[in-house]
């Protein structure tokens, strides 16, 4: 009897090689040593950056939200500190055409009750008129306090995609810090998650074993189509919009009927 070869295992992605659990022990100590070394140089940027200077502005200036028109300063809700997140916006676009980057950030902090707890509010703000806003925050099932900072300039309206941090000494408001980029992934614990994982984020840029599924671009996975298939283009959609009620057909959300 003639036996067909088995080809299935060379098309799975290669596997770390196996050891027994001393062994495994010891590689896991020595990258654990390197993990400590990382934690320690990250508190003593936390360190530094407690120590940056700071820049006053105009904490009257308005912004407008769910209650229309409010000075800057309403943003803090009476605490000291305030942490933002500036979220892009693309003018008429549906639902599905907004930012997925901006997406993946302010779906991962639905609840601020521990920074809160910790004297800081939190606030998302953006370019986007708030006619066109309300109906999207709907739609997303956002809670946390949006804002349309539209035409107005820095330190409030400028950096879209970023974080900024402010504090307020009275009437008196102060920028202190602002991170963009991989700096957002502080609050996007998807990504540290993935990196604990065998094959990592499975993008080409990172620096993986030979064999390991990758080679995709950066953030190809923000967008997926009705199976969950991770996808652009005229059948996608941020990803956790396929989840909200009545999402239906991607033409039929939003402003105009475009991808």
């Amino acid at each position: 009897m003639t036996i067909a070869p088995d080809h299935s295992s060379s098309a799975r992605p290669a596997m770390p090689p196996i050891v027994d659990r001393a062994s495994w022990q010891a590689v896991r100590d020595e990258l654990l040593r390197r993990e400590k070394a990382h934690t320690r140089e990250g508190d003593a940027i936390a360190s530094a950056r407690r120590r940056l200077p700071m820049v006053e502005f105009d904490g009257t200036t308005e912004v407008i939200g769910a209650d229309g028109p409010v000075p800057f300063l309403d943003l803090f809700q009476g605490r000291s500190e305030l942490v933002v997140y500036k979220h892009m916006w693309h003018d008429g676009a549906p639902h599905q055409g907004q930012c997925e980057g901006c997406t993946v950030a302010a779906w991962h902090l639905k609840d601020a009750v521990y920074l809160n707890a910790r004297g800081v509010s939190f606030a998302i703000l953006t370019e986007g008129a708030w006619d066109e806003v309300a109906p999207y925050l709907e739609f997303m099932g956002y809670t946390q306090p949006w804002y349309s900072v539209r035409g107005l300039e820095a330190p409030i309206g400028d950096s879209m995609g970023s974080i900024t941090s402010f504090l307020r000494d009275g009437d008196r408001v102060f920028l202190t810090y602002e991170t963009t980029g991989r700096g957002n992934e502080v609050f996007e614990g998807t990504f540290g998650l993935l990196d604990m994982t065998p094959y990592g984020r499975r993008e080409s840029w990172e620096d993986s074993p030979e064999g390991w599924p990758g080679g995709e671009s950066a953030c190809w996975y923000w967008r997926s189509d009705a199976e969950g298939n991770a996808v652009r283009g005229g059948t996608s959609r941020p990803v956790p919009q396929w989840t909200r009620p009545g999402a239906g057909p991607v033409q039929t959300l939003g402003r105009r009927g475009h991808h």
